[in-house]
């Protein structure tokens, strides 16, 4: 039986780190486990393989041959998700991002909402810091504000933990909860069964954002689904205050929520991972960790893209 193919030079998918990510990436990875007798895992080719997977959808057992076998690609999946390597790598791009964007100015803030209300334009390159004129800003590496909303998908005939009925969205399977900051960059995930509210699991998602790891955090932001008195109480007791963003009074077919199209621009770039077109996993901890790895593609992209 024929081994698996070696990648030559130049035969590289559009999912693949550059070198400018991978140096982002040093130090967050864990090292590779140690094989007695073994060459040592390239752990880049594991995670071009989990990239590629999470992009295209594809099966564990139909990745291509040039990419990591599927014993050692899910083996380090798996570990990395274990042992909280994901969310660390998550953290840290996050806080990078957040700590090389410019502040926009007042002004500029409000035109570029007018001009571009859906975030549909791309936006400049963010200037180095050793670069920008002395009077440039920077956010701050942990957000003071908050986005809440929850998307409700279908799971496989395949089964697993978790699943419910959205009788809102006409939905069988699970709901994914997300919080975002004002940039649509990920906070939290919390994946629960789709008959489950969206209180509830904003409750979770607070949980997963506790007062040490978001010491700025002041407030969130959802729509009328998050009135309810149990996730009012969690927040009184974090003194986080609730803005409830809902559509205008008689109101029909799409209409722009401000501040709440932040979240929904992110759900609309997690949905270019067809990983994430349906919820093909068995745990739901599983599914929590495809929304980590399409959040860190998508930061890898932001923080390396061209001018």
């Amino acid at each position: 039986m024929a081994g698996r193919k070696t990648r030559g030079d130049g035969e590289r998918y559009k999912t693949d780190t550059t070198d400018g990510q991978w140096d982002l990436l040093a130090g967050l990875i864990p090292p590779a486990v140690a094989k007695n007798g073994f060459e040592p895992t390239d752990l880049r080719l594991v995670l071009d393989t989990i990239l590629y997977q999470n992009h295209t959808g594809c099966q564990w057992d139909m990745l291509p041959h040039d990419l990591a076998p599927r014993g050692t690609a899910f083996g380090y999946y798996k570990l990395w998700q274990d042992t909280g390597a994901w969310q660390a790598i998550l953290d840290a791009l996050r806080a990078k991002t957040r700590a090389t964007t410019p502040k926009p100015a007042p002004q500029e803030q409000e035109q570029a909402a007018q001009d571009d209300p859906q975030g549909t334009t791309p936006a400049p390159a963010e200037p180095a810091r050793e670069q920008a004129p002395p009077d440039v800003q920077y956010r701050q590496e942990t957000p003071s504000y908050a986005l809440m909303d929850s998307q409700s998908v279908k799971t496989t005939e395949v089964g697993g933990e978790q699943r419910g009925y959205d009788g809102g969205k006409k939905v069988k399977g699970r709901k994914r909860h997300i919080a975002v900051d004002t940039l649509g960059l990920l906070l939290a995930v919390a994946v629960t069964a789709a008959n489950v509210s969206d209180g509830k699991g904003a409750c979770v998602l607070l949980d997963r954002m506790p007062q040490d790891k978001f010491p700025r955090l002041e407030g969130v932001c959802g729509d009328g689904r998050y009135n309810e008195k149990v996730f009012e109480a969690r927040l009184r007791g974090r003194h986080l205050a609730l803005h409830i963003k809902t559509r205008p009074p008689n109101s029909k077919g799409f209409v722009l929520i401000k501040q709440r199209w932040v979240v929904e621009r992110t759900f609309a770039w997690m949905n270019c991972h067809r990983r994430l077109s349906k919820d093909y996993e068995k745990t739901v901890r599983s599914s929590e960790t495809r929304v980590k790895i399409a959040a860190i593609s998508m930061m890898l992209r932001r923080l390396t893209k061209a001018a």
